[in-house]
């Protein structure tokens, strides 16, 4: 099996370690001997490190971290301090060992896991059908979506009637009866019927291929923090070689009875004093340990550049079926005239109880009780409309406002009802009218509330749902903000709009759950996707999961990333005012190399013992 980078360079570290236990461990009486063992464990642990500083040195790029992680070890070997030259090196490829898992863990490609693209379509040619590649079918072509299927390009129904899944593309999850003359988006799949469709758009216009390029497109966007070793290291290299090479030359040119030799030793004492170990190991840890923090309160984040990003969140942008909402219908209100709540809902049952629509099995599922066939002599299915059923001799009907129109025209809808109504006549008369709804996850309002105190400054929720339902939704939960009725390219473009409006240094969250978010997910700042339940594309898209699908981990998220900068910004404070002291101890003779390697792994040892507090996940609880 052909090994990953990751445990190439494991594998590497390990070899290199043991090389380095064996130069530690045999002494032998040849110091040549001795200098050779720990020079192969040095080219074992650090060769790719010294080989990418003359590879960017010859590109111009001078001063990075390999180049100063190379001086620095190779200024050890050459006062002789061999064990730290090989033992600063390790620590470093550890460091980064940690943070390249962290940041590669689930990271596989977002297209290639998007289970939108259409394979075949059914082309009708005469009185045959012949099973095509997409990209062969015309506009005006006739196409046949059989039962299960995808529907491969967009295209409006000719003949047939189905329910249609169109959560693929909306997020939400009641599917959708199509009949002749519906338009058809690529991508969502047929549940149960045979449906004839002529095309309207080529492959490559579908809204399936349109989805896939905002995915692709929307990745790329994405700007890529710089590690901080790097930015620091441009600054602070330069000044410690120039400060190394001051100190080996001009003292002894300008100071009487100045002896080379002594100064090119304080020279190089300097460097390997300037050798930032306790930043490359501490930091890359703290980043570790707070996605170590994070993962134990069931948050996956995919990188500590993503971390670090949280704690300067903004805006906060939710999606709200699944996300905010459970993503399941069930009976909210029974509302029954000249009769009793439970006959209402029986008959409706009933009436409903040879459909396996989601709303049928919700009416079911609220009953609650075994169906009597017998007492059921016949259903009749009105196309777009409902169902008419004669239950002990009376005849029942289950439908929308306009099976109720065409039953009374008289009929007057209820004003101010939010959610899906299934309006109930018995024969002939009103009866009333169950309410069924998405409803809210408890944990939502802990999650807004949450986030108000954690001061982030807009919440905000796009939706593929109705008006009046979104806005219910966010008025119940306090979002400020709320968009409706968007498909996926009206929320990227939504969001767009949201992005301009932060601060330079401000971040938009988004987070959602379906695969219609994954374009929005690649997009944001910081993707979050909830993970549960969500889909893989957009657990693949989203740089943050949310493992629990919980939103108020949200706020446990950003309370880990603040606290985990606020450890990083410690140690670096730390780090750089301890070598500070040290470095001109060195320059001025009073610290010998045993001295400061002994002060260098000192300050390293303290600054990972401080980054480790970040793995305390009880403060982090909402």
């Amino acid at each position: 099996m052909k090994m990953g980078t990751n445990q190439k360079r494991l594998l590497k570290m390990i070899i290199g370690a043991a090389v380095y236990a064996l130069a530690l461990l045999y002494r032998p009486g040849n110091e040549t001997i001795s200098l050779v063992i720990f020079i192969a464990a040095f080219a074992i642990i650090g060769g790719d490190i010294i080989l990418k500083a003359v590879r960017n040195m010859m590109h111009g790029q001078l001063f990075d971290e390999n180049f100063l992680m190379g001086i620095a070890t190779i200024g050890a070997f050459g006062v002789g301090e061999y064990a730290e030259g090989v033992a600063v090196m390790l620590f470093y490829q550890v460091g980064e060992l940690f943070q390249s898992y962290a940041v590669n863990k689930s990271r596989r490609s977002i297209v290639g896991l998007m289970d939108i693209r259409p394979d075949y379509a059914n082309l009708e040619r005469g009185n045959a059908l012949e099973k095509v590649d997409p990209e062969a079918v015309k506009i005006g072509d006739i196409i046949v979506i059989k039962a299960g299927e995808k529907i491969p390009l967009d295209s409006v129904v000719v003949a047939g009637i189905s329910m249609i899944d169109t959560s693929a593309l909306t997020g939400e999850s009641l599917p959708r009866e199509v009949t002749e003359g519906d338009n058809l988006l690529s991508g969502c799949i047929n549940i149960n019927g045979l449906i004839r469709a002529r095309v309207t758009k080529e492959f490559g216009e579908s809204t399936a291929s349109k989805i896939l390029d905002l995915v692709e497109n929307a990745s790329g966007k994405k700007s890529n923090s710089e590690n901080f070793i790097t930015k620091f290291a441009r600054y602070y290299t330069p000044t410690v070689v120039a400060a190394a090479a001051f100190l080996a030359v001009i003292p002894p040119l300008i100071l009487d009875g100045a002896n080379f030799s002594t100064w090119f030793y304080r020279a190089l004492v300097f460097l390997v004093i300037s050798c930032p170990c306790a930043l490359v190991i501490s930091i890359p840890l703290s980043f570790f340990g707070g996605i170590g923090g994070a993962s134990k309160n069931g948050i996956l984040v995919k990188g500590g550049n993503y971390l670090e990003a949280l704690a300067h969140t903004e805006i906060v942008v939710f999606d709200k079926t699944g996300t905010l909402t459970k993503g399941v219908f069930k009976v909210q209100e029974v509302v029954a005239n000249d009769i009793s709540q439970e006959e209402l809902l029986e008959l409706t049952a009933y009436a409903e109880s040879y459909s396996s629509h989601p709303i049928s099995v919700s009416l079911k599922q609220a009953y609650g009780k075994e169906i009597d066939q017998t007492r059921i002599a016949g259903v009749e299915e009105i196309s777009g409309h409902g169902v008419v059923a004669t239950i002990d001799a009376k005849m029942v009907a289950v439908g929308n406002a306009k099976l109720m129109w065409k039953l009374n025209p008289d009929f007057k809808e209820a004003s101010g009802v939010v959610g899906t109504v299934v309006h109930v006549a018995i024969d002939g008369n009103y009866k009333g009218y169950i309410l069924i709804a998405d409803e809210i996850k408890e944990d939502a309002v802990n999650a807004i509330r949450g986030l108000k105190a954690a001061r982030i400054r807009k919440t905000v929720m796009l939706t593929g749902d109705a008006k009046a339902i979104g806005e219910k939704v966010a008025n119940d939960l306090g979002i400020d903000q709320v968009y409706a009725q968007l498909l996926p390219a009206d929320k990227v473009e939504k969001l767009e709009e949201l992005l301009a409006a932060k601060s330079a240094k401000g971040k938009l969250v988004f987070v959602g759950d379906g695969i219609n978010d994954a374009p929005v997910l690649a997009r944001a700042d910081i993707g979050i996707a909830m993970g549960g339940l969500g889909s893989d594309a957009a657990i693949e898209a989203a740089d943050v999961v949310i493992m629990t699908d919980e939103p108020s981990k949200l706020v446990t998220a950003i309370r880990i990333s603040r606290r985990t900068l606020g450890i990083v910004k410690q140690n670096i404070v730390f780090a750089l005012t301890v070598k500070a002291l040290i470095m001109i101890l060195g320059a001025v003779g009073f610290a010998s190399m045993w001295a400061a390697v002994f002060a260098d792994v000192g300050v390293a040892f303290i600054a990972i013992l401080n980054a480790m507090r970040v793995l305390n996940t009880k403060r982090y609880h909402t």
